[in-house]
């Protein structure tokens, strides 16, 4: 039996019985809520991989506002049918998530993200491949990837999708300061009539780190990677998946032993 989020309960975690989804990418995908271990306790995660045996690139994706959201969970199951595990955590664990993620201080997130690294690299988690991992940030998640890009030697690649890259100036980490120093390939995908993160913001951002590939999708606005938003557009957010997906597949690590399937059959639906 799993342990609830918030436990203290001791031992290997066990995978849960998950879901299988079929019909889109090269992957059958394994999807659903995980309890990852932080510190002492149990938060609540959310894991997507292939359904295969073997070890996959693995990327943690930072949410938006440090609370999963379907979105997350929706880019997280599509970059699993293209061959990546991706394990995602709460970094807040109240009911106001919005006045608990601008009070989180830079040092207590990086924690919890290296924390969520050391878990995925545990040998209970045999399908990550744990020695250099992407980070993945999501909206106000992206300023956290980039710092933990920036300090952080188990982090071989950062992606941010529609990323805070201002506000932050009194900070412990102003991102923008950050962008010059960070050791990693980095892509930064935005939509060009971001209202958040104006197009001339993203233009700044590929002149600091010059190393970096900073991308804007003509037409597109701030949610133009969610499904769920009036925003989204299908092509870009396609184009983003599939962008998303080659930069992870070719910057980490990956593994030379062969891939074999694991039991589909026993799993129907899937995991949200």
């Amino acid at each position: 039996m799993l342990p609830a989020p918030g436990s203290s309960q001791a031992g290997p975690l066990l995978c849960p019985t998950v879901a299988v989804l079929q019909h889109e990418g090269a992957f059958p995908v394994m999807a659903n809520t995980a309890p990852v271990l932080v510190g002492s306790h149990y938060r609540v995660g959310y894991l997507a991989r292939p359904d295969q045996a073997g070890q996959f690139p693995t990327v943690v994706l930072v949410p938006d506002l440090g609370v999963l959201g379907s979105q997350e969970k929706s880019l997280a199951r599509r970059l699993a049918r293209q061959g990546l595990a991706v394990i995602a955590c709460n970094l807040t664990e109240g009911a106001d998530a919005e006045a608990e993620h601008a009070a989180l201080a830079d040092e207590e997130a990086m924690r919890v993200l290296d924390e969520v690294r050391e878990w995925a690299a545990s040998d209970g988690n045999p399908w990550a491949i744990g020695e250099r991992l992407g980070v993945l940030g999501v909206e106000s998640g992206g300023r956290f990837a980039l710092i933990q890009g920036a300090h952080r030697n188990w982090v071989g690649a950062v992606a941010c999708v529609a990323g805070t890259l201002t506000g932050d100036e009194d900070r412990r980490y102003p991102v923008i300061d950050m962008l010059a120093h960070l050791p990693v390939p980095v892509l930064g995908l935005y939509g060009a009539d971001d209202a958040v993160t104006p197009a001339t913001v993203v233009d700044d951002a590929q002149q600091r780190n010059a190393s970096g590939t900073w991308l804007l999708y003509a037409g597109a606005g701030h949610g133009f990677y969610d499904e769920a938003s009036p925003q989204y557009s299908q092509d870009a957010a396609e184009d983003a998946i599939a962008r998303l997906a080659a930069f992870f597949l070719a910057k980490l690590p990956r593994s030379e032993a062969p891939i074999g399937l694991v039991g589909l059959s026993s799993h129907v639906g899937h995991g949200t």
